[in-house]
């Protein structure tokens, strides 16, 4: 806790969060911005902070060690001198479980990391402003009552005195409710009435069964690109510039507001069916087609629109907006620019994802993954010329789970990073294992693959260096297989990245080739050592005897820039004997042998097969 002598002319901010980077970064923000800052990583140090200097505002993070921030917030609406405090959520987490918890257990605001500061400073001075305004108006109260007691003999004059004090405080109590409802930068009525409104049309609809309404929940896609090219000012001006055009598709009856940032909710009442709800949602997506015309630029957007019809057996509102709110996800997932229609077996898919993550994340901790190794074989000697490494996870629960079902999940989280550095670590040091043991050859090769996230880590170089040097293998026995698309993401980063890579002699293995991007001038601005030819162009060569389909174009190609070429998925001799006829120089595939746990890979190599 910093105990820095406060200025007592500027406005004091408590911030909690156990993240020291967090506390410095936002103090210095706020600090710049003319206010008294001070910190607390945990809860004891807030409760001293408090107990010195009452603050005028809180910022809260949620995620701390023994008192989190929803119980710390409790603690301080339950003590008298901190019960008015306003605390403002700052929090990575963004579902609407964590934001609706955060509301009932007393915060007036919740804003998600990462935040942009302009927003930060936005809603602190609102916030400020209410505070202000309330203690004006106690100070108001009690100067009335002193003014009544002091000019009682002036009975005329101080009724008329008394109506005047009283009118204005109506008209700042109604200005506060407004504040206090309503988005300070679109003017709609905000979160807080949005599920007063929703609690309201449930009630309703349970003692009326004719009554139906639906909920839409709304975001923009891709508006991050714009305020990160064009600026926050011309984002804010393209937010104001949607919501008018939503208020034009929709009735005088039906609420409009605006959840926070990017985010639009809508109540639509007194409906006849569901398709009078995907008629509005058609109506928006056909508004927001039209270009924006913004006082500087013209702005293209579109959005992804969640309908969830308005069920009276839900419990509690809050449920009606986070099943739109997931559909939303779901019309995003298939595309962007259109609507989705709540299934309630979305919501247990749901469910069944966080499960997942959290098992991912715990997996991690406890390194419940397992490496299978299946043999690349050369076709020129028969032999085995190396291992493809493929991960699994050992699910204390439910078993050995598949790459497919998880690997997805784990870059979408971010957790890719960790698994594909730990697969990389383990493979290398099992490569060294069998290079050590006496009947194995020592020029096997590992394959590894890199996603497109770690490839794109400033850190990968250095932390593949380490590898190698703590392994002891030789750089040129690791091969490491990327996707097309990896490459032309990024391509002067992913470039420089590669050419690293070569100054290691590492080799560089384009997987999964002809199902990515279309063009190959690529090849020629990479130095690439190899072509894995995806399984399904084997499995079509088969199938049309006639014709051999992109097969021999691909090799082709690949002996044309001095690469070699690595066919998967081969499973009948009649494959094998095509790509070997067609010069192709290494084949996997179950034909040789499924992937196998590491400690049968000894026993195969001491087998010393040859196909």
């Amino acid at each position: 806790m910093n105990y820095q002598r406060l200025n007592p002319d500027k406005k004091d901010i408590l911030i909690i969060d156990d993240i020291a980077d967090n506390l410095r970064v936002l103090s210095s923000l706020l600090t710049k911005s003319g206010y008294n800052v001070r910190k607390a990583l945990n809860w004891q140090m807030a409760l001293t902070a408090c107990q010195t200097v009452l603050p005028d505002l809180i910022l809260l993070d949620i995620m701390m060690p023994e008192v989190d921030g929803y119980e710390a917030c409790q603690r301080l609406k339950a003590w008298s001198l901190t019960a008015d405090i306003p605390v403002i959520f700052i929090s990575a987490l963004d579902d609407v479980f964590d934001k609706v918890k955060a509301f009932r257990v007393g915060g007036v605001d919740y804003i998600t990391k990462p935040f942009e500061f302009e927003e930060v400073l936005v809603r602190v001075q609102n916030q400020m402003a209410l505070r202000a305004a309330q203690l004006e108006v106690l100070s108001l109260n009690a100067e009335l009552e002193q003014r009544v007691k002091k000019r009682t003999y002036e009975l005329e004059k101080a009724l008329q005195n008394l109506q005047a004090e009283m009118t204005y405080r109506q008209q700042l109590q109604s200005e506060l409710f407004h504040l206090a409802l309503h988005d300070s930068l679109t003017g709609l009525p905000n979160r807080v009435l949005f599920m007063r409104r929703l609690e309201k049309a449930l009630n309703f609809a349970k003692q009326e069964p004719s009554y139906q309404f639906a909920v839409l929940f709304l975001d923009c896609d891709r508006f991050k690109v714009v305020n990160d090219s064009l600026g926050h000012l011309v984002g804010d001006e393209l937010l104001i510039a949607i919501a008018r055009r939503l208020q034009v598709c929709l009735a005088p009856f039906d609420t409009l507001v605006r959840l926070g940032g990017d985010e639009f909710g809508i109540l639509l009442e007194n409906l006849t069916d569901i398709n009078s709800a995907i008629q509005v949602a058609k109506n928006i997506l056909q508004q927001l087609s039209f270009t924006f015309k913004l006082s500087r630029y013209e702005v293209f957007i579109s959005a992804s629109i969640g309908i969830n019809w308005g069920d009276k057996n839900y419990e509690q509102s809050e449920y009606l907006l986070r099943d739109a709110d997931t559909a939303m996800y779901r019309a995003k997932a298939l595309g962007r620019a259109r609507y989705h229609i709540f299934d309630p077996a979305m919501y247990q898919e749901a469910i069944q994802l966080l499960e997942m993550e959290n098992d991912l994340r715990r997996a991690i901790e406890r390194q419940e993954f397992l490496i299978y190794y299946q043999p690349i074989i050369s076709l020129t000697t028969g032999m085995i010329a190396g291992f493809e490494a493929l991960v699994r996870w050992q699910h204390p629960v439910r078993g050995l789970i598949d790459p497919i079902d998880f690997i997805p999940i784990a870059e979408e989280t971010g957790l890719i990073n960790d698994i594909n550095i730990w697969v990389l670590q383990s493979a290398c040091q099992q490569l060294r294992t069998w290079q050590n043991h006496p009947t194995i050859p020592k020029n096997l090769t590992i394959s590894i693959n890199l996603t497109a996230r770690l490839l794109s880590h400033p850190n990968l170089i250095s932390q593949v260096d380490q590898i190698i040097y703590e392994t002891n293998i030789k750089s040129a026995s690791l091969q490491l297989e990327i996707t097309e698309s990896v490459i032309m993401e990024n391509t002067e980063a992913v470039k420089r990245m590669l050419q690293q890579m070569k100054e290691r002699e590492i080799k560089l293995v384009i997987d999964d080739f002809g199902t990515g991007y279309s063009s190959l001038s690529y090849l020629h601005r990479f130095s690439l050592h190899a072509l894995k030819i995806d399984k399904s162009f084997v499995k079509r060569m088969q199938d049309n005897q006639e014709d051999m389909g992109l097969v021999p174009a691909m090799i082709s190609i690949a002996k044309s820039m001095s690469m070699s070429v690595i066919a998967e998925g081969v499973e009948t001799k009649e494959q094998l004997e095509e790509l070997k006829s067609l010069n192709c120089e290494f084949a996997q595939g179950y034909l040789f042998s499924k992937p196998l746990e590491q400690e049968l890979v000894v026993d195969l190599l001491a087998s010393n097969p040859r196909w």
